[in-house]
């Protein structure tokens, strides 16, 4: 089970066994700019530039840091677990009346190590935004992405596309769903 370990009118941070997830912070664009700079990172994204541009991370760290933000963005600490200070982010975005978004993305070096679900996991469990639906999409050549949203309870919605910054092309998506109770 996971644990809210601290709370402001902003954004919770939540612990679970690996990891704190935590909102974002100006230190963090250092770690977040390395690892977006992989051609593959960016990819998986629809959002993140290839090549990321000088000073793209700091502005992401700044604009998830305002109180006039649509998106809360949590870094995937380590740093307790003698892990990096972040691993990755989750995020979610307001869209509706009682409905979010969520999206994340995880640095290369720590796929396949089950981060991106136990991260997932813990914000779907949290539900911060209190949320009666969340929906989430991986693009359909990125199977590792579809598997963490179905374990995290996200069910297949349909196909859709979505513009991709770094591949500069719409790309074929999987649209998932999420209930909460």
């Amino acid at each position: 089970m996971n644990e809210l370990i601290s709370s402001d009118a902003r954004q919770i941070e939540i612990a679970t066994e690996r990891f704190v997830l935590r909102p974002l912070r100006a230190s963090d664009a250092g770690l977040i700019a390395h690892y977006t700079a992989d051609r593959r990172v960016a990819e998986g994204t629809r959002s993140i530039p290839h090549p990321l541009p000088p000073g793209a991370s700091e502005a992401y760290v700044r604009r998830a840091m305002s109180a006039e933000r649509d998106e809360d963005v949590w870094a995937i600490d380590g740093s307790a677990n003698k892990l990096a200070e972040v691993l990755g982010v989750v995020s979610l975005t307001r869209i509706d009346r009682e409905q979010s978004e969520l999206g994340f993305w995880i640095g290369a070096g720590f796929w396949n190590t089950g981060f991106a679900t136990e991260a997932v996991s813990a914000l779907v469990e949290a539900n911060p935004h209190g949320s009666r639906t969340l929906f989430a999409e991986a693009f359909q050549d990125n199977p590792g992405s579809a598997r963490v949203l179905t374990n995290c309870g996200f069910e297949y919605l349909g196909d859709a596309e979505s513009w991709s910054v770094a591949r500069e092309a719409r790309v074929p998506t999987w649209t998932y769903l999420r209930k909460m109770a």
